[in-house]
């Protein structure tokens, strides 16, 4: 987590050069927005910001030089550089940036200026010299997806900017509910906090009541609803999708990266892999795998494979029918219990 570098910002103890990298954006956004906010004051916005985006044309050179230069009228001048693949081993055809320009500041930035550097990939080249020497003289920050304890420990935090708490019960369902897309969280907590003005504590009840399920956890609803024989209850369901506009389609792509995910965790337990290890050989949330292994237990090898084979089949069906679509989906889930017994 970076919540350590976060609270130095909030505390306006700043770094000359920050080095932004990873896969969640919303750390990176988040990352951005407080450094704008803390590092010039709004009203010096238009003189002492700048921003060079070096996927847009822009130039290292006018980066640094922008860096260099005094700040107008204030104390501190913020300059933002997006783009920077040259920390990356991508090849671009379009031209090399020059980083000798940049390794020179490095050795010595300026004092009234906050350079922010953004690398929009998940990973570095650590064999380049501007890594090593960026990574050496800037505080560098990594935007990890979060894991599911993390996670919860996001939510505190992000409640807590709001002058509240939130019961751990709380915390957990809202999790369950709206998943993992921090981006969504966000929203779904300002508005639990809300909610909870005159309060200082979010409940459970308040989850319950005001945060609506995402899709993909509707999809495991419906997996878990079939699997233990409640069929009605899972057609139910997916007319409900239906009517949210949800299109069959992109429901059977959710049912059946599911499954498949479910196929390929059982068997990696069954190897001995931990579920952390699982999300990163797989690259997805370890939340994810959580869900999953919940139905690996319940399943045979012998039966998902039966239940991959018949959703190729509902695929086919789909992008060749011309007649009602949302009926290929629901056949499917009144065969699904039969297909596991």
């Amino acid at each position: 987590m970076i919540i350590k570098e976060w609270n130095a910002i909030k505390k306006q103890q700043f770094s000359p050069v920050y080095l932004l990298y990873g896969e969640e954006e919303y750390l990176l956004h988040e990352t951005k927005q407080l450094l704008i906010q803390h590092v010039v004051p709004e009203d010096e916005m238009d003189f002492n910001f700048s921003l060079h985006d070096l996927a847009d044309e822009a130039s290292l050179e006018a980066a640094v030089e922008d860096a260099e230069s005094f700040p107008f009228m204030g104390e501190r001048r913020l300059v933002f550089v997006d783009g920077a693949m040259f920390f990356t081993a991508e090849k671009k055809k379009e031209g090399k940036q020059v980083t000798d320009v940049l390794e020179a500041y490095l050795q010595s930035p300026a004092p009234y200026t906050v350079m922010v550097i953004h690398v929009p990939a998940e990973k570095l080249d650590e064999r380049k010299k501007i890594t090593k020497l960026t990574k050496k003289n800037a505080t560098v920050i990594e935007a990890k997806k979060l894991t599911v304890n993390d996670i919860k420990g996001w939510i505190k935090s992000k409640v807590a900017d709001h002058r509240l708490q939130i019961e751990d019960k709380a915390v957990e369902k809202l999790t369950v509910l709206a998943g993992t897309n921090l981006f969504m969280l966000a929203g779904e907590i300002d508005k639990l906090a809300l909610y909870a003005e005159g309060s200082d504590m979010i409940k459970y009840e308040d989850v319950v009541l005001l945060t609506p399920k995402s899709v993909e956890h509707n999809v495991f609803d419906l997996i878990e609803y079939t699997l233990n024989g409640r069929t009605a209850q899972a057609i139910e369901l997916y007319h409900d999708l239906l009517r949210q506009k949800e299109e069959p389609l992109k429901l059977l792509a959710l049912l059946s990266g599911q499954f498949r995910l479910i196929y390929q965790v059982k068997n990696m337990s069954g190897k001995g892999f931990s579920q952390q290890q699982i999300a990163s050989r797989l690259k997805v949330h370890p939340f994810r795998v959580k869900l999953a292994g919940q139905h690996a237990a319940k399943l045979q090898n012998e039966h998902l494979k039966t239940i991959m084979l018949e959703m190729a089949e509902c695929d086919l069906s789909l992008k060749s029918s011309s007649g009602r679509k949302d009926m290929i989906i629901e056949i499917f889930l009144t065969k699904l219990p039969k297909l596991v017994s």
